[in-house]
């Protein structure tokens, strides 16, 4: 019995054509504040995110971020998602993060931000999806 080999090309055959314009673009998920919400893991941590333009100000479970996070890397890894989508100072951010230690608590809280980001602003997916 000899197989038939499939290649590369006889699966483009198969795939469905879509062109970019049928596509529907992607609306903003705000509630009724403003706020987008997502919620972002990484280890034992949980991140529960609200995103609302403003001026920068970030709070975690009730405290300023350089007070929670007072080690300077905690807070740059918070901060990447900004960084990447070169929105630093122009949303504030209110997030409770639970379990893990600072590390995985500052990464949940990375997460939770880039998924509040996409929420908010669509177009910036493949940006923070690169970083």
């Amino acid at each position: 019995m000899v197989e038939e080999k499939r290649t590369l090309d006889d699966l483009k055959d198969l795939a469905p054509s879509v062109s970019v314009d049928e596509i529907a673009p992607v609306e903003p998920e705000l509630d009724k504040l403003g706020r987008s919400y997502a919620t972002g893991k990484r280890k034992n941590a949980i991140a529960r995110v609200w995103v609302q333009r403003g001026t920068g100000k970030i709070v975690v479970n009730g405290r300023d971020q350089d007070v929670y996070f007072a080690r300077p890397v905690l807070r740059m890894i918070m901060n990447q998602p900004f960084e990447a989508s070169q929105r630093k100072g122009q949303f504030d951010v209110k997030c409770t993060v639970t379990g893990g230690g600072l590390s995985g608590q500052a990464g949940a809280v990375r997460h939770g931000i880039s998924r509040a980001l996409v929420k908010f602003e669509p177009p910036l997916r493949p940006v923070l999806k690169k970083g």
